[in-house]
């Protein structure tokens, strides 16, 4: 009998899918806890696990005698380890296209929010005697503004569609696009990113955590005084340490961040104590609709691709596909 083991709470629609998979013969272990010893407690009898944020290494992996495919609630996997995953043959899917008009509507909101005070305002409000913060001008308009995308994928296209309806000049750094052919549309490639970072007023991230973050002091010093920023892919693509430094000087004006360096944070980093920073908990592609759709996608890649059925573009490592 197949047994599917979920790890993290689902959408109430993914919930009613699991019994219906359940009526229909599917052993179903469900976990609403996010931990990697809650997942590791139960993962030994399992033949697909659905998993959320949590991490997935290689210790929980070798517990599992039976797994055949991890079914990723979303589509970033920097937290699992593949290598570990191909060495036992077990097959890596994500969801695909469900979640990106999510993040860039919560980008756009970054940008607007940082730019509009909108943190500063409601405490001027609700702070007796601070009514008068409004004479400050602080406030920018990011009409005909320049807004630079790091990584122009589906997220990217998004945003940059959302920005256009501001009136936002919009270009985009994303090297593999460059060489792999640029898609068609009104905004075009820079060159370099530090091309890209003197040129834009606002900056938002749409790449994956690689080996060190892509902006760094370095990369700080080469943006014009004054850029805002959002930062909604993952924590690490972005220094903290600079950042903070950055903010404090004045060369980054505000900041919008969705991800961390460690998440959740333990409040020693020196963002939370700036007021130019507005932060929320990983939340960008965590909206209603968009967890039904997630929850429906990931249960779905796990039973389709053990029935052999999955479609190869929502594997990761597609010579496991078959396994």
């Amino acid at each position: 009998m197949t047994r599917l083991l979920v790890a993290g709470q689902l959408h109430p629609a993914g919930e009613a899918l699991l019994r219906e998979v359940a009526a229909q013969g599917v052993t179903v272990d469900y976990i609403t806890e996010v931990s990697e010893a809650s997942c590791a407690a139960r993962i030994a009898e399992a033949d697909a696990l659905v998993i959320r944020t949590q991490p997935l290494g290689a210790g929980t992996i070798a517990r599992a005698r039976r797994l055949r495919v991890v079914s990723r609630h979303g589509v970033g996997y920097d937290s699992v380890d593949l290598e570990a995953l191909n060495r036992r043959g077990i097959g890596l899917t994500i969801v695909g296209d469900v979640n990106s008009v999510s993040v860039a509507e919560h980008a756009m909101m970054q940008l607007l929010a940082v730019a509009k005070q909108a943190r500063a305002a409601d405490l001027a409000v609700r702070t007796s005697g601070q009514w008068n913060w409004r004479n400050r001008l602080l406030q920018r308009e990011v009409s005909g503004k320049r807004l630079l995308i790091l990584g122009y994928g589906r997220i990217g296209r998004h945003l940059a569609r959302m920005a256009a309806g501001f009136d936002m000049e919009v270009r985009a750094f994303d090297p593999f696009l460059q060489g792999a052919g640029w898609p068609e549309g009104p905004v075009r490639p820079v060159t370099t990113l530090a091309e890209g970072l003197g040129w834009a007023d606002c900056l938002s991230v749409h790449v994956p955590r690689a080996a060190r973050p892509l902006l760094d002091a370095e990369a700080f010093a080469a943006m014009k005084p004054g850029m805002i920023l959002s930062n909604t892919a993952r924590g690490g693509v972005v220094c903290e340490a600079a950042l903070a430094q950055a903010l404090r000087t004045g060369q980054v004006a505000a900041a919008g961040l969705d991800v961390f360096d460690a998440e959740p944070p333990d409040g020693t980093s020196p963002l939370f104590d700036l007021p130019n920073v507005l932060l929320s908990p990983h939340i960008a592609g965590l909206t209603n609709e968009c967890g039904e759709r997630m929850a429906l996608a990931a249960i779905a890649n796990a039973l389709d691709f053990l029935a052999g059925t999955i479609d190869p573009g929502l594997v990761v490592n597609p010579a496991r596909a078959t396994a």
